[in-house]
């Protein structure tokens, strides 16, 4: 009796393998990526089509590549509102996902919380143009990517902008800049290094919080019409940054006095003060419109089969464009990997970590991905997370944003020291050390 019931659940386990195989198989032909967004809460006109970006770009690789060298790409979405306790769950609950890629948590908040399971997990973060500003430095941070920019290259690059405007850092001293600032790990992030330039370049900072979610600044504003400072910088994200411009419009302050960073830059900042933000200044990471190749197959490959995420108008605005540009750094990655580990293969995490850490994305082939003028080229290393640092600055004319400077490159000389003196406090804290060169030559 003993061995017919173990022949009989040899046999059932015989049955259950041949039935699970060919959708193992199926799944192993998968790259997954985990979309964590908000499309709902006080963030949702900037969150919308950032995540519809993501999206459609996937969509599109699917469509008129049949994926990454014949790997299919699949997603979920997960819905955060923002909150940091809800980014975590969405990350717990896809980060077990078969063939999941990387995580863009979308908040520095989340990203902080994520920074010390991703090493655990093994399963990449890719914040461009956010999150912890010492995570550039991948000796200290393996799993952490802030792409195109940190939130210290950001500061500095407006200060620079400033300082030509005057006729020189000399012209600082003696002025006065003001920080309105999100009261949260992002708003918080660029202190230390605008800090850092008052002490350098002699001008008096002053910090004016703003509490989450900003739909209430007046006694910020009153703060601002009493102390005039020469210039606001608005570090803000979501309906703070139009909050913040009708504010100056209600107390007089001049717009074109007024620098906002790359999240403060959108349509949705803008759109609904119109001619009463004329002038305002904000940094630009990378270009919008139907314009470029990308966008077009987006509209081709997508949006003509009735398959688009958003509504059409949207493809190209600010915000749609760096969801676009994040996910196709995410796919190179898993290309970069792929030619390294195998071609038509899913990657794993350590793998696209790899792909992450050797990104190499020349303008010849940003031309050929279809993002010709969209971007700066960007290469990254085992030192280097960030592979770029410059920026531009863009102004608004009542109607629409315009690029009104050259790229203007963060001044790593005075960067690079606090990043380093910030990641060997972090490994200290954390009781941790910091990679070796033949760390740097694996293959995980």
């Amino acid at each position: 009796m003993k061995l017919r019931i173990q022949l009989i659940a040899g046999a059932l386990a015989l049955a259950a393998a041949a039935v699970s195989a060919p959708s193992a198989m199926a799944q192993a032909k998968e790259q997954f990526f985990p979309l964590l967004s908000y499309r709902t809460g006080p963030y949702a006109p900037n969150g919308t089509p950032w995540a519809n970006g993501k999206q459609d770009y996937l969509k599109m690789i699917n469509a008129r590549d049949g994926g990454i060298n014949g790997v299919k790409l699949t997603y979920e979405e997960c819905e955060t509102g923002y909150a940091t306790d809800r980014g975590v769950e969405c990350y717990e609950r896809l980060k077990s996902h078969p063939g999941v890629a990387l995580f863009d948590p979308q908040s520095t908040g989340i990203t902080f919380a994520l920074t010390e399971k991703a090493p655990v997990d093994k399963i990449p973060l890719i914040t461009l143009g956010y999150g912890l500003s010492i995570s550039q430095d991948g000796m200290a941070f393996k799993w952490n990517f802030p792409l195109q920019g940190s939130y210290w290259t950001g500061a500095d690059i407006i200060i620079q902008a400033i300082a030509k405007r005057e006729g020189g850092f000399d012209k600082l001293k003696g002025k006065k800049i003001a920080l309105v600032y999100h009261d949260s790990p992002f708003g918080k992030e660029p202190i230390p290094l605008l800090q850092e330039r008052a002490r350098m370049n002699g001008f008096e900072l002053q910090l004016l919080p703003v509490t989450a979610p900003g739909v209430e600044q007046k006694a910020t504003w009153l703060q601002v019409r009493q102390s005039r400072p020469d210039y606001v910088m608005l570090w803000g994200w979501g309906v703070m940054n139009s909050t913040a411009l009708k504010e100056a419009q209600a107390t007089g302050y001049p717009r074109d006095k007024m620098y906002g960073v790359w999240w403060a830059g959108a349509e949705p900042d803008v759109k609904d003060v119109g001619e009463g933000a004329k002038g305002y200044h904000a940094l630009a990471l990378n270009t919008s419109g139907q314009q470029p190749k990308v966008m077009q197959d987006i509209l081709k490959y997508v949006y003509a089969k009735g398959q688009g995420t958003g509504p059409k108008d949207d493809v190209g605005s600010v915000l749609y464009t760096r969801g676009v540009i994040i996910q196709m750094l995410s796919n190179e990655a898993v290309r970069t990997a792929q030619a390294r580990f195998g071609k038509g293969k899913v990657m794993s995490g350590e793998q696209v970590r790899w792909g992450l850490e050797n990104l190499n994305l020349t303008q010849a082939k940003l031309d050929a991905l279809g993002f010709n003028g969209v971007m700066r080229p960007i290469s990254t290393s085992c030192a280097d997370h960030m592979g770029s640092t410059a920026a531009r600055i863009e102004t608004w004319d009542g109607k629409k944003w315009n690029i009104t400077s050259d790229y203007i490159e963060a001044d790593e000389q005075i960067i690079k020291p606090m990043v380093k003196a910030g990641a060997a406090k972090y490994l200290a804290d954390k009781k941790m050390t910091p990679r070796t060169p033949a760390d740097c030559q694996s293959e995980g």
